[in-house]
């Protein structure tokens, strides 16, 4: 009775999903004509509900893991929510902080149509003709600060954290996305979900030099392969390097470094994390 789509969202909507990874995802659908809204919901929910147990159940592969917490209201909001309904709220309700996950939410499965009309409904927010005001600016700083002192696991090396330390994932990403709703509705490069294609699309407007878009694109990309040798070396997922010596040197080697030079390879990333997090401060932070 209704027509489904899914939104993928966070590395999953920029194409960076790594070997650990999960896939954020919103749910949409909307109701055929004449359908009652009521039954087309359960019907969508049980449909977005399987699409999730199969995902996860024991395979040759190993279990995708669905996270839908970036849906409005976060796990307290409706799994599964129509067209018109995502209208309300981001009209209503919407925050800052959602206009910048949405820069990364893309349509990857279901109808086509309703992916189209799900990205036409958000891209005023997350390209929005003013840009970002003094306010909105400040609340994105704040959270970003909050991000560094609160969500950093406790113990963990902020130097070496590839996610959430200095000149990590976050750094990068929060820099890029914050020239997107700068100046996304201007500059029609930055539309993208990708990490990679916004910070060209920054140099050709002149939004950051070369030289500082190659130095946080090495940061991301290198933090990026650690979390993907740390996931293959312990068959878990990792933000930090081992502590255990085999494992750290099994990193080493997944990332081209020659025995007994582990020591080496987190010098190097520091440095890199370093430069990456002197030009994070120079253009997130002013």
């Amino acid at each position: 009775p209704t027509r489904l789509a899914v939104i993928a969202m966070g590395r999953y909507g920029g194409h960076e999903l790594g070997y650990g990874s999960d896939a954020d995802v919103m749910f949409v659908h909307d109701p055929r004509p004449g359908a009652d809204e009521s039954k087309a919901t359960a019907a969508a929910r049980q449909v977005f509900e399987e699409l999730r147990r199969l995902l996860q159940v024991p395979s040759t592969e190993p279990p995708l893991t669905i996270d839908a917490d970036l849906r409005p209201e976060g796990r307290q909001g409706p799994l599964v929510r129509t067209l018109a309904s995502y209208a309300a709220y981001y009209r209503r309700w919407s925050h800052t902080w959602e206009s910048q996950a949405l820069l990364r939410a893309e349509p990857v499965a279901g109808d086509t149509e309703l992916g189209a009309a799900f990205r036409e409904l958000i891209d005023p927010l997350r390209y929005p003709e003013a840009g970002v005001s003094a306010g909105e600016l400040r609340e994105i700083r704040r959270i970003k600060a909050r991000v560094e002192t609160e969500r950093l696991p406790r113990g963990a090396d902020p130097t070496t954290h590839t996610k959430l330390g200095r000149g990590g994932l976050a750094d990068v990403e929060w820099t890029v996305q914050l020239l997107q709703l700068q100046h996304g509705a201007t500059v029609p490069g930055l539309r993208t979900t990708r990490t990679g294609d916004a910070l060209s699309a920054a140099v050709a407007a002149d939004l950051m030099t070369p030289e500082q878009a190659g130095t946080l694109r090495d940061a991301w990309m290198q933090a990026s392969r650690v979390r993907n040798a740390v996931m293959l070396v312990r068959g878990r997922p990792g933000d930090s390097f081992p502590n255990d010596p085999t494992e750290l040197a099994g990193v080493a080697r997944y990332l081209g470094y020659a025995p007994g030079h582990a020591g080496e390879m987190v010098d190097d990333y520091r440095r890199t994390a370093r430069r990456a997090r002197q030009v994070m401060e120079d253009l997130f932070y002013g």
